[in-house]
């Protein structure tokens, strides 16, 4: 009898677990990236046209844009769109710079209330620190490879 009770139970729960589990298409979402990021790119690439036609060069034209999507991604942070975004076109928006700003402002933001030191010194780098730690170790490995490379004179 106990088993049987038990089983019910376990059916209740399956049950109520598979109507509260939201379900996810994956082609939908994997449409939702390419839109949003796609229109994140697009953005870029019309900021750096414009700036390109005020006369700068590449280089710095691709400076201005990057520092343009930067504070846009932290300003839309701030006022709570830019996770509303992030919940609609997932990975699409987090692979461009948008993202990487966003992961250092919404720490820094969240933790506040905690102070200076203890809130946004000490969590603003929660997401973005082992991106920016391996990023920088994995640049270093590459180019240590690469002087010794050149110093044996195989490139």
């Amino acid at each position: 009898m106990a088993d049987i009770l038990k089983e019910k139970k376990n059916q209740q729960y399956n049950e109520y677990v598979k109507q509260v589990t939201p379900t996810h298409s994956l082609p939908i979402n994997m449409l939702k990236a390419f839109v949003t990021g796609g229109i994140i790119c697009v953005i870029g690439q019309f900021l750096l046209n414009y700036c390109g036609s005020l006369g700068l060069d590449k280089d710095t034209s691709g400076g201005w844009t990057s520092m343009i999507l930067v504070l846009l991604s932290v300003i839309l942070t701030g006022f709570g769109i830019y996770p509303k975004l992030a919940k609609f076109g997932g990975a699409g928006t987090l692979v461009p710079i948008t993202g990487f700003a966003n992961s250092v402002a919404a720490p820094a933001i969240e933790f506040q209330k905690e102070g200076q030191v203890f809130g946004i010194g000490c969590k603003i780098f929660t997401i973005a620190g082992p991106v920016i730690l391996y990023g920088v170790f994995t640049s270093w490995l590459v180019g240590l490879i690469y002087w010794l490379l050149k110093a044996v004179h195989v490139l």
